[in-house]
């Protein structure tokens, strides 16, 4: 796997960390209330990695704070947060369409995935439901054991309690719009 620039990563790492040491909760009991492992959870407080959205939902939840407090990042353009989150990720980007959503059940994102790529670790698995709807690609959407190709304008619904995970099955960037609603 590719070095990930540290910098990029740090902050919410840090975030992590600061929010789970405060609540005197050890690795492992946000282990046991996410279903990620002891080393992911250190990987990521390390900024080595960055986890996707519903992942950092989970922690959110697992560590009972706003959402909010870990996705929010500096003012600045939209080019620039997509040039951040991008430097921040392995294969995709994301920017939040529902800003002042932190305290809601329901948020939207715009998620972007680099050509013939996937996102990297194993599937997510997160409380809840998902929507995903293709603006451009084409995105391969595994749920449990079966597989979907969502082309532009299609759209799949489903529970996100389920392992899932998305690859880009084109040579062009995807682009789709991501709705997550965690109870």
């Amino acid at each position: 796997m590719p070095a990930k620039k540290k910098s990029a990563l740090t902050p919410i790492g840090k975030k992590l960390k600061k929010f789970r040491t405060d609540k005197k909760l050890t690795l492992e009991n946000i282990a046991t209330e996410t279903g990620c492992s002891v080393d992911y959870l250190k990987e990521v407080e390390a900024g080595k990695v960055m986890p996707p959205v519903g992942t950092l939902l989970t922690l959110s939840r697992a560590l009972d704070i706003d959402s909010g407090l870990i996705l929010k990042e500096q003012e600045a353009s939209a080019t620039k947060r997509i040039k951040a989150y991008t430097k921040r990720t392995d294969n995709y980007a994301y920017k939040t369409l529902t800003p002042g959503a932190e305290n809601k059940h329901l948020k939207a994102f715009h998620v972007t995935v680099d050509p013939e790529q996937k996102h990297s670790g194993v599937g997510y698995r997160h409380e809840g439901e998902e929507f995903v709807y293709v603006l451009r690609g084409k995105m391969e959407v595994t749920i449990g054991e079966h597989s979907q190709v969502l082309k532009p304008s299609d759209s799949l619904h489903f529970n996100s309690g389920i392992q899932h995970s998305m690859r880009n099955t084109s040579k062009e960037t995807v682009e789709m719009i991501v709705v997550i609603y965690q109870p």
